[in-house]
């Protein structure tokens, strides 16, 4: 190895009695070319390595495939349908009992369309790059619109909808059961 206070960016490495200068080496001496000021009046203080007084060039990326853009605003249009499956096994593990656990379930699954459909001006504008912005624009609405029907659909089987006369009329007895099951027996 050369020793410190040698000159120049090198070092030796020697195997077979020669010396051998790797490029990727460098050496903190003290006469590094790299050390003091461009013009030499602060002898100093060390440029770090990697150091470049040059400007660096505008490395911005601009989107030119128009396939990932595709791809993108698809992906955005068709997250409300993913969740459907989602949606469905929760609306099975809840039950239809009515107690704090299933309540939350049906208002997260209604809030959660509720609100992308408040705020779809701003998905809209992420689909503005895209050639089939309707067609997509279309499917996010289908996809919301479903989810808000499935919690509908899990408060009318709930019994939380005021489906029948009888919950609107007081005076109106509410329908009989025709037969009652217990033990695996019918009544």
């Amino acid at each position: 190895m050369s020793s410190p206070g040698s000159t120049g960016v090198a070092a030796v490495a020697v195997r077979g009695g020669g010396a051998k200068k790797l490029k990727w080496s460098l050496e903190l001496g003290l006469g590094n070319p790299r050390r003091g000021d461009r013009q030499g009046n602060q002898g100093d203080c060390l440029y770090p390595v990697g150091y470049s007084d040059k400007p660096v060039p505008d490395t911005s990326v601009h989107e030119t495939d128009r396939n990932l853009v595709e791809k993108r605003c698809w992906d955005v249009a068709l997250a409300p349908l993913k969740q459907i499956p989602m949606n469905l096994f929760i609306m099975y593990m809840a039950g239809n009992t009515i107690s704090i656990f299933p309540i939350m379930m049906v208002c997260m699954m209604a809030w959660r369309p509720i609100q992308a459909l408040m705020s779809v001006s701003a998905t809209f504008k992420l689909l503005d790059s895209s050639s089939q912005q309707w067609l997509q624009g279309l499917v996010y609405l289908i996809g919301n619109l479903l989810g808000l029907a499935l919690a509908i659909y899990k408060c009318q089987s709930m019994g939380l909808l005021p489906t029948h006369s009888s919950d609107w009329l007081a005076f109106i007895e509410p329908p009989e059961k025709m037969e009652y099951l217990g033990g695996g027996m019918v009544l």
